[in-house]
């Protein structure tokens, strides 16, 4: 009953929610990178679109076909992306991956929101899912940087 009871926190409403409404789901028409990630374990994906201005993201674009947990991961990153540099990008990526994998504390703000997912940090197969966006941005800043 006890690993019930966690998969039915892990599924919270909150997430359920962020899942359900994914901000910036429209792929770009002409994007300065386009970067799509999948993770071996679960076949979840998501490919991102964005286009620089000034060294911070302008335009950003999402197409998520991942668990719910994923999607969730990608409406937390989806609401706060535009304006973010490679270095803020790639600083919330390290801190949720520490979140999950290092009892690390919660990504610093904006990206704050991902404390939904500390149910999370017990299920290592999901990981690979929840990190998805942040990496796939974070690759496509370099690109459009490199």
């Amino acid at each position: 009953m006890n690993a019930e009871n966690d998969l039915i926190k892990l599924y919270s409403g909150r997430i359920l929610s962020l899942a359900g409404d994914i901000p910036l789901t429209e792929r770009l028409a002409e994007p300065q990178a386009t970067v799509k990630k999948r993770s071996p374990l679960c076949g979840s994906t998501v490919t991102v679109d964005l286009v620089l201005e000034g060294g911070k993201i302008a335009a950003f674009g999402q197409d998520v076909k991942a668990c719910a947990l994923g999607q969730a991961s990608a409406a937390i990153l989806g609401a706060q992306v535009i304006g973010r540099t490679a270095e803020e990008i790639t600083a919330a990526r390290d801190q949720l991956k520490a979140m999950l994998t290092e009892d690390g504390p919660v990504p610093e703000a904006p990206f704050e929101g991902y404390e939904v997912l500390l149910p999370a940090r017990g299920y290592k197969n999901r990981h690979a899912s929840i990190m998805l966006a942040l990496e796939a941005t974070a690759e496509a800043m370099a690109q459009a940087t490199g």
